[in-house]
C-alpha cells in the first residue's frame, strides 16, 4: 500500500516528469502553498498535521492538545497549523476528508473539522447520510455540498495528501511535520510547547521564517 500511495505522490510534482528525484523543501512548499491553515502567514513556526478523522488518537489531539497550541502559538502569530489528510482507515476515512473540502468549498472547513471529530465516537459517523446531515446542521448549501460529494471533486486531494504523508514516512496517524522535522503521535502540549520554543529560539538568533 505505501508503494502504491508514494506513486500517487510522486504524480504530483511535475518535476518528476523531468526525471528528477523529488526534494523534501519541495514537498513542503506544497504542502503550505495553500489548503485549510490556522495563524499568520508571517508565524516563524509551522506547523502541518496528517490526519484520520477516525482516528482516536487524532481525537485526542483535537481534545485536547490543539485548543492549547491555538491560544498560545497560533492566535498569537507564533504558528501557522495545516490540517492535510492521511486517510488510512478506509472508505468511510476517504469519504469524511472529502467532506470536509467540500465545506471547504463553502468557508467552513473547521466548523466541519471540529463536526466531524465531535461525532467520531459514534457508530457509523462518516456515513453519505450522517455526513450530509452534518452539513445542514452548519447551515451550509446543501445542494452544493451534496452534488460535490457524490461526484467526487475532493477525492484525488485526499488520496494525494495520504501519499505524500507515506512519502515522508508516516506510518501512523497522527503525524505532525514541525518546520520540517517529524513528531508522531498525539503529543501532549509539553512536547509540542518544547519543540516550538527550540525553533522559536532558532528563528530568533538566524532572523529567517522556516517554511
Amino acid at each position: 500500500m505505501v508503494a502504491l500511495l508514494s506513486l500517487i505522490a510522486v504524480s504530483l510534482f511535475s518535476t518528476t516528469a523531468r526525471g528528477q528525484p523529488i526534494k523534501r523543501d519541495e514537498i513542503f512548499a506544497y504542502l503550505t502553498k495553500d489548503g485549510p491553515k490556522r495563524g499568520s502567514d508571517k508565524a516563524p513556526v509551522t506547523l502541518v498535521e496528517f490526519s484520520d478523522f477516525q482516528c482516536s488518537f487524532c481525537r485526542k489531539f483535537w481534545q485536547t492538545t490543539l485548543p492549547l497550541l491555538d491560544k498560545k502559538y497560533i492566535r498569537t502569530g507564533k504558528v501557522r497549523f495545516f490540517y492535510r489528510h492521511f486517510a488510512v482507515f478506509g472508505r468511510p476515512s476517504e469519504i469524511a476528508g472529502q467532506a470536509v473540502e467540500c465545506a471547504g468549498d463553502q468557508a467552513k472547513f473547521w466548523e466541519y473539522h471540529d463536526k466531524l471529530f465531535a461525532s467520531a465516537g459514534s457508530p457509523l459517523a462518516f456515513t453519505d447520510g450522517k455526513l450530509k446531515g452534518y452539513a445542514k446542521e452548519l447551515q451550509l448549501k446543501s445542494q452544493a455540498f451534496n452534488q460535490c460529494l457524490d461526484s467526487g471533486k475532493h477525492l484525488k486531494k485526499v488520496e494525494g495528501e495520504t501519499a505524500i504523508a507515506a512519502l515522508l514516512g508516516a506510518r501512523g496517524t497522527p503525524v505532525f511535520f514541525l518546520n520540517g522535522q517529524m513528531l508522531v503521535g498525539a503529543q501532549p502540549f509539553e512536547v509540542f510547547q518544547s519543540r516550538i520554543e527550540e525553533e522559536l529560539k532558532k528563528v530568533s538568533s538566524s532572523g529567517k521564517v522556516k517554511p
